[in-house]
């Protein structure tokens, strides 16, 4: 289903597996996606296959990190954690005033089935501490694997947001709807540590049963 609030929308790191499932999802809804990269050429690339994954008529280009932060008024990091202050150092003039969805895990290999968080509490929090409160960041779609997100297919598993205000946390949960995929009010960013830190438990998880993409469902509540 196409989108009624069409938005351009910047994937930071975009040429991993999970940017390129949020790429794909959202440019079938009828965002303009901009894939960022180290790499303008890599970008480019990325952003021809997911045309070619699509198969329709989309919205899409790749170039650099930052270039694709400044045309952009949604800005999506999807970079391993081992980069994540780095990269929000650098893009942080060209983020102001804009929202800021975080989908980075504080994974720190080799022990990924164990949760492990930075000084600031969750890597969320620490993208607030560098990023500053002119900012409107969430915590979004850390659960979700890019299996289930290239699929096409309709995804059991739920989207649990966490953001700095209500109304960012809102904004944040309209698009993960434009995903296909269920999205619910986590509260405010402290949270996030609960969310992130599931990523590392879902990991064992899948390594216990030999799947790649098991998540998280909220029962109990309505749905649409």
């Amino acid at each position: 289903m196409k989108t009624n609030n069409p938005r351009k929308i910047a994937i930071l790191g975009g040429t991993g597996k999970e940017g390129k499932g949020l790429a794909f999802r959202w440019a079938l809804a009828g965002h303009t996606i901009i894939i960022g990269s180290r790499s303008p050429e890599k970008a480019a690339i990325a952003a021809d296959e997911i045309i070619k994954l699509t198969g329709e008529e989309i919205s899409i280009s790749g170039t650099d990190n930052i270039s694709a932060a400044k045309d952009a008024d949604v800005i999506v990091l999807t970079v391993p954690f081992s980069f994540h202050k780095e990269m929000l150092e650098s893009i942080k003039n060209y983020v102001q005033g804009k929202v800021f969805i975080d989908v980075t895990v504080p994974i720190v290999p080799p022990k990924v089935t164990r949760v492990q968080m930075p000084p600031e509490g969750s890597a969320a929090q620490q993208a607030l501490s560098i990023l500053g409160e002119n900012v409107k960041i969430a915590a979004a779609f850390q659960n979700i694997s890019y299996e289930n997100l290239l699929s096409g297919n309709n995804v059991d598993c739920d989207v649990l947001v966490t953001g700095t205000d209500k109304e960012t946390r809102t904004e944040v949960i309209r698009l993960v709807k434009d995903t296909g995929l269920f999205g619910l009010d986590a509260g405010p960013i402290e949270n996030s540590v609960c969310i992130e830190g599931m990523t590392s438990i879902l990991i064992g998880i899948n390594k216990q049963f030999n799947v790649q993409a098991s998540g998280i469902r909220i029962t109990g509540i309505p749905r649409e």
